[in-house]
């Protein structure tokens, strides 16, 4: 009989089911025969120490309140650093596990993972955030803390049996900065899951009384340009439309900060934040949704990294807007317009009202994105290259690639 392979997910900065893509991850590998034990953070409403979900095994930690500074981040960072590592030992004496794959931000999970190597047990990284680049994005400087951050990243590359990139410019930073084996970095991307991520009947209610809605999903921080949207609906506002409505869906240490925005502009009428909502709700307003947003500003950090929001309206079939960042053309292509870089928040609203003005071109643009995600960036497209890297951690080989990896695992192009 042969052994069973155990494996221990760690994710710091969201609980688990509610992280899509550790979730996704966790599931598959469970269907492919894996023991899968999850370690995260207690939230989003899953507040239980201990769940069995799905046949995945869920351990939960307490944290501190989400940091929104330097020093709030160090601390919550450090604290959950504590933890994960008593929490581990006890997984590893009550489970086993011969993986860890250690999701970031932040780039210290590694250090959990040290003590086991061992009893030979192999780190997968799984690079979520270019977590350099995001302090940057975040405090715009290069102090100590962020000299710490890069430093932090080596060492995470260096201890790593396996990457698993969410993107090809990910994945070249990994084999350039972090000098990793082309053959040992795996992209996965984080596509949505088709079967459970589909359009719903739009409900009219969610327009507000407004002919048009435009929609946004995803978190509340600095590096999200949220205040550029607002920005963008004061000026449709003040160009006398009454007739759009935006609705932003989700949560996190920028959420006061936009809603008292909101109201300190007097844009209530025409703006509203949800907080984090139940997917059946998120799924209705965005099917409601006649133009969906992707605000990220024009940054480093967003240049190379991928949303998984992108995916999800482009899999609702809905045209999107969004400044003209490398990764975010590659993934959207022909189903979204794209603002210049140096106009932000009055060419993001040019763009939303151009589009809700020709409904032809939205269903067209709607049906090239859902066209592009069902051929080539659903999860199921992802499975082949996890599968493969783990293969890759367990055996020292790597097998089921699938053909675009197969291509590109010898470029460190993969596309221009």
């Amino acid at each position: 009989m042969s052994k069973i392979k155990k494996v221990l997910i760690i994710v710091e900065n969201m609980s688990v089911p509610f992280d899509d893509r550790v979730w996704k991850e966790a599931t598959t590998l469970r269907g492919a025969g894996y023991q899968v034990s999850v370690l995260c953070p207690r939230g989003q409403g899953s507040v239980a120490s201990y769940e069995f979900l799905e046949g995945v095994h869920i351990y939960r930690h307490p944290v501190p309140s989400e940091g929104n500074s330097a020093l709030g981040f160090l601390w919550e960072f450090g604290w959950a650093l504590i933890l994960e590592f008593i929490y581990s030992w006890w997984i590893f004496a009550r489970r086993g596990f011969q993986v860890i794959q250690g999701c970031n931000p932040p780039d210290n999970i590694f250090l959990v993972a040290l003590p086991f190597k061992l009893f030979g047990v192999k780190y997968i990284f799984d690079h979520h955030d270019v977590v350099p680049e995001l302090y940057q994005s975040k405090f715009d400087r290069k102090d100590f803390l962020y000299r710490i951050q890069v430093f932090l990243e080596t060492l995470t590359y260096r201890f790593s049996d396996v990457v698993m990139a969410t993107n090809e410019s990910y994945r070249r930073l990994a084999i350039t900065r972090g000098r990793r084996d082309p053959q040992n970095v795996f992209v996965v991307r984080n596509g949505p899951d088709l079967v459970k991520f589909k359009a719903v009947p739009p409900n009219p209610d969610l327009k507000y009384g407004k002919p048009y809605l435009v929609g946004y999903v995803g978190n509340m921080s600095t590096q999200e340009g949220l205040e550029l949207l607002i920005e963008a609906a004061q000026h449709i506002k003040n160009m006398g439309r009454r007739d759009v409505h935006f609705t932003c869906v989700g949560g996190g240490p920028g959420l006061s900060t936009l809603r008292n925005m909101v109201k300190e502009l007097h844009l209530e009428d025409v703006m509203n934040f949800t907080g984090r909502v139940p997917v059946e709700l998120l799924l209705e307003i965005l099917s409601t949704s006649d133009v969906c947003v992707n605000p990220d500003k024009p940054c480093a950090m967003n240049d190379i990294s991928t949303m998984i929001k992108i995916m999800e309206y482009m899999a609702l079939a809905k045209p999107i807007v969004q400044f003209d960042l490398k990764e975010g053309r590659y993934s959207a292509g022909d189903a979204s317009l794209y603002c210049d870089n140096d106009r932000l928040s009055i060419g993001l609203a040019e763009k939303i009202i151009w589009l809700l003005d020709h409904p032809e071109e939205r269903k067209v643009m709607g049906d090239r994105g859902r066209e592009r995600v069902v051929k080539e960036l659903a999860w199921e497209h992802s499975v082949p290259n996890l599968l493969a890297a783990y293969e890759r951690a367990f055996n020292g080989r790597s097998v089921g690639l699938s053909r675009t990896m197969q291509e590109n695992s010898g470029s460190e192009e993969g596309y221009s």
